[in-house]
């Protein structure tokens, strides 16, 4: 058993469970059932559709929207590669958005200046674990007649300034259960929405398309009879195979049952880092700002490195921090238009001259540590690399 905080609830009982049925579904439903029906009434959203990826659920909710060649969806330039395939996948044109210099995340007013006719759909990304400004954007989507689809995967239970949970606000949420994330299961994801014909799509989508699949449901065995008849029509349409194995719902129905706890843990964790950075008094790092109001779930803890400013190297600040015994620091990805399967594929469009001066500069420091004697190293460790540069 791990020594951490991470897998000490149901995991390994609910793991046996699965092997016990020989995967099959127990009296009270299979662990892909139970996910979705708790994670559902958890974010007060009707649908949920558990899948084997972050990725794989954003490629079938925009299927759900419709989108297809010659649309175009917009996305932060700042985020995973990922947002950016999901797009392509549906044959569709990624058009990128510049982010706000101080939150980091997709900039309302750039989304107003990029749309074109051939716009379908938003993808905000609450990146770091910070909910996107969304009042803004769902006034914009719903002036042009637009789909809204939230990338939640950095972002569990985080809230805007109206208490609205990340995921619940637009058209689909949509979740990762990747190792890092606030819920791992060591992969997967989750979608949610309230909307019964959306639900429907992206299960079927997901689900290589067998045509008596419902919005609640992913059972394709319903009448024996008719499943062993030879001249039974199984799929109406072209699909994918993007369903959540149980072993891996087994293990994120346990992390479920605590991602309050988990979440605590990791905001936790954020506000020491801000205490440290405010104990050193200096501006070397800036961290991601987060608007009254909202709650931060701390995926990672983001700042802005300022180190420039007093002649200091971002892998110079790094390699002092790990001297003192922090885990690392993580640069941000690459922006989306910059890497190569993008860029030298002319794959795109959209200038995003912050996004890309601030990616240079981003530093993210982690919030999964396994125990408190992990984490007060990392707080003692950043105290003495910005007393070290003062």
């Amino acid at each position: 058993m791990s020594s951490g905080w991470r897998f000490k609830g149901n995991e390994i009982s609910y793991v046996k469970e699965v092997l016990n049925n020989d995967f099959a579904a127990s009296k009270t439903g299979t662990m892909t059932e139970k996910l979705e029906s708790l994670f559902a009434t958890k974010h007060n959203q009707k649908y949920a559709i558990g899948f084997n990826s972050g990725t794989s659920t954003l490629h079938s909710a925009l299927v759900s929207f419709g989108v297809g060649k010659g649309d175009e969806v917009m996305i932060p330039a700042l985020t995973v590669a990922m947002c950016g395939y999901a797009v392509w996948q549906c044959g569709a044109t990624p058009v990128f958005i510049d982010v706000n210099r101080d939150t980091f995340l997709i900039d309302p007013e750039d989304i107003k200046r990029k749309i074109t006719p051939k716009t379908k759909a938003i993808m905000p990304v609450h990146i770091y674990g910070q909910v996107c400004d969304m009042t803004s954007i769902m006034k914009i989507a719903k002036e042009h007649n637009l789909y809204v689809l939230e990338d939640c995967a950095q972002c569990f239970l985080g809230t805007d300034g109206e208490g609205r949970i990340a995921g619940t606000i637009g058209d689909v949420g949509s979740w990762s259960f990747e190792n890092s994330k606030h819920i791992s299961s060591g992969d997967g994801g989750i979608v949610t929405t309230d909307n019964e014909k959306l639900a429907k799509s992206i299960r079927q989508f997901g689900g290589v398309g067998f045509k008596n699949m419902t919005a609640t449901s992913g059972k394709v065995r319903i009448d024996k009879d008719k499943f062993q008849n030879p001249n039974w029509e199984r799929h109406n349409i072209m699909a994918y195979n993007y369903r959540l194995p149980e072993i891996c719902a087994a293990v994120a129905l346990a992390q479920l049952e605590n991602l309050n706890k988990f979440v605590d843990l990791r905001i936790k964790m954020g506000n020491e880092y801000l205490n440290a950075i405010k104990e050193s008094s200096t501006d070397i790092l800036i961290p991601q700002f987060t608007p009254k109001g909202y709650i931060h779930s701390y995926f990672t803890f983001g700042c802005m490195f300022n180190g420039k400013k007093y002649g200091i190297e971002w892998q110079e600040f790094r390699k002092k921090y790990i001297q003192n015994g922090g885990d690392g620091i993580y640069a941000a990805w690459k922006t989306v238009n910059n890497e190569p399967c993008f860029k030298d594929s002319n794959i795109g469009w959209g200038d995003v001259p912050i996004a890309e001066e601030l990616q240079k500069n981003i530093m993210q420091f982690t919030t999964n540590q396994k125990n408190k004697f992990e984490r007060n190293n990392q707080f003692t460790a950043l105290i003495k690399t910005l007393n070290y540069f003062k």
